[in-house]
């Protein structure tokens, strides 16, 4: 699906773009289209990002559920557990 006829939005914006990055892949993975405008030029010039900051961007249609999203992601609520583990258990099928 295209958004090109809905306006996008600035919801968040990071003088570190790695962090832009991660809140990006927890709105795409909530189903809410994200993209992050000016990544390249913080990322290029690194010593502007505090005036070029990276921004989360997405459709204005797509506003207030993002929100809620990252709202869930500073509350913790995507949080791994303390033990979690990459590893699967002996007895996980492969």
């Amino acid at each position: 699906m295209t958004y090109a006829d809905d306006d996008w939005t600035t919801v968040a914006s990071f003088t570190d773009v790695h962090q832009a990055f991660v809140l990006q892949a927890c709105l795409q993975a909530a189903g809410v289209p994200a993209e992050i405008a000016d990544a390249h030029m913080a990322q290029t010039h690194s010593l502007l990002a505090g005036a070029i900051p990276a921004r989360l961007q997405v459709p204005h249609s797509w506003h207030a559920q993002a929100l809620r999203v990252l709202e869930a992601f500073e509350r913790g609520e995507f949080a791994l557990p303390d033990d979690y583990t990459s590893q699967p258990n002996e007895g996980d099928a492969a």
